[in-house]
């Protein structure tokens, strides 16, 4: 049995499909039953859980054999950094004494201690953590999720202009979340073995300004980009609606992720494209 953490989201249910179309048992955990109910039809069992209750999510942890690990996203109008290193420490706790023979973990490249860095940090501890307990751990660090897009392109849609916290020109690693989620389930797969920090990204890198194009095709009419200033990004986070403190956090992350972009050698590939994504989100 197979536990899948975050599995009406857009990894962890790509994880899901993929270890099914496997013919592979498999346990989604969620806060509501209800909103997890289509995975019935599918032929996956359903554990109700709350991040958290510990001692309920290590319960979930002792159903299956192993499980896939995806801190959830905290509300932006809270202080992210601090629900979600909570969040995180949970999960590590749940793993004491729950029985399972192998974890992985979905990370972020760029993944660094650090404070107010966003998912850079919160996810650095986890591998951290991880790292220092008895079950074997793989990590896939996922590169710039396409997803990240999403609200921009339907503002796009309307008025011709994307908005854009990267550099125009600056060659980003991007994924398709579906991407991630699979590369997920190909290491929950994998021999115990199968440890250790691996990265995921799509078939090729990508500028903001190819995201304009892409966008551009798609839709049959100019798009321009509009790029929001480095030192502008805490406003422009905090008009989102972000509290202070996460509109701080998401702004470090992204200076961060500007300033010191990871690009291994050998990532794992998916093979979504930009285009694809693009077009299916449309």
């Amino acid at each position: 049995m197979y536990i899948v953490m975050g599995g009406t989201g857009h990894v962890g249910s790509a994880a899901a499909d993929a270890l099914l179309r496997r013919g592979e048992e498999v346990t989604i955990v969620t806060r509501s039953t209800e909103s997890a109910s289509s995975w019935q039809a599918k032929g996956a069992s359903i554990a109700e859980a709350d991040i958290n209750d510990v001692d309920g999510l290590r319960d979930v942890f002792r159903m299956g054999r192993r499980a896939l690990l995806l801190n959830p996203p905290a509300d932006p109008s809270e202080d992210t950094d601090a629900v979600e290193r909570r969040t995180v420490d949970n999960i590590l706790a749940a793993l004491d004494g729950c029985g399972l023979e192998k974890v992985v973990a979905v990370s972020t490249y760029g993944a660094a201690p650090g404070d107010r860095i966003g998912d850079l940090g919160t996810l650095w501890r986890l591998e951290n953590g991880l790292a220092q307990q008895g079950i074997p751990a793989a990590v896939n660090r996922g590169a710039y999720y396409m997803s990240n897009w999403d609200g921009f392109i339907a503002a796009a849609r309307e008025s011709g202009s994307l908005a854009t916290m990267l550099p125009t020109d600056l060659k980003m690693p991007m994924v398709a979340p579906a991407d991630v989620g699979e590369a997920a389930a190909q290491r929950l797969v994998s021999d115990v073995d199968d440890v250790g920090i691996e990265y995921v990204e799509g078939p090729q890198r990508y500028t903001a300004a190819d995201v304009a194009g892409v966008l551009a095709a798609q839709l049959q009419r100019d798009v321009r980009l509009e790029v929001v200033a480095p030192d502008h990004l805490e406003a422009t986070f905090a008009a989102f609606g972000f509290s202070p403190a996460a509109a701080s956090s998401y702004a470090g992350m992204t200076r961060r992720t500007i300033s010191t972009v990871e690009l291994p050698d050998a990532p794992r590939r998916g093979t979504t494209t930009l285009e694809q994504y693009v077009k299916s989100v449309l």
